[in-house]
């Protein structure tokens, strides 16, 4: 099961990692959480096929809905490990700049809105106290991780839920 785990882990987050960065790398790209979110089922839909393999190869072809949420969970915390070790990287080698640039990036849609005086202060603090805390390695760790493993927990429920049925996508054989 952990081999299993492994190996579909790291290919869900191989293809998250990929897709997310070419978003970023690609200077066209569009640029959106619904786009990132799409990436991410895509890439997590591993969870699905690991299950199923799991299933089918190491169980004869039926598992009970416990054991295969567990090894969906299992897949989706090794992508996710994956994606903030990357994401971890990603800073390490733009210098730190995506927290600045993000907030920069929205400071100038509120003063595009119209937002100032008290309110643009209010804004600005709340934004500088944003920084502040992503700063904080754990703190980034933590908010990368819950960025996609919420995604991977619906996932590997709607998984465990198909797959615990012996008849859904019968083994060929």
């Amino acid at each position: 099961m952990i081999r299993t785990a492994l190996v579909f882990g790291t290919i869900s987050g191989v293809i998250v990692i990929a897709g997310i960065l070419a978003t970023i790398m690609m200077p066209n790209a569009p640029h959106s959480v619904l786009l990132g979110y799409a990436i991410m089922i895509v890439a997590l839909s591993m969870i699905l096929f690991g299950v199923k393999r799991y299933r089918d190869a190491e169980l004869g072809g039926v598992i009970k809905f416990l054991p295969a949420l567990g090894l969906g969970l299992m897949i989706a915390v090794v992508a996710g490990l994956i994606y903030v070790v990357v994401w971890e990287a990603y800073l390490y080698l733009t210098h730190y700049s995506f927290m600045d640039q993000y907030t920069a990036a929205i400071l100038a849609k509120k003063k595009a809105e119209g937002l100032s005086g008290p309110a643009l202060a209010a804004q600005i603090a709340q934004l500088n106290e944003m920084k502040r805390e992503y700063a904080n390695p754990f703190y980034r760790a933590g908010m990368t991780f819950m960025e996609i493993f919420p995604v991977g927990l619906l996932i590997a429920l709607i998984s465990a839920a198909l797959l615990r049925n012996p008849r859904m996508l019968p083994a060929r054989g």
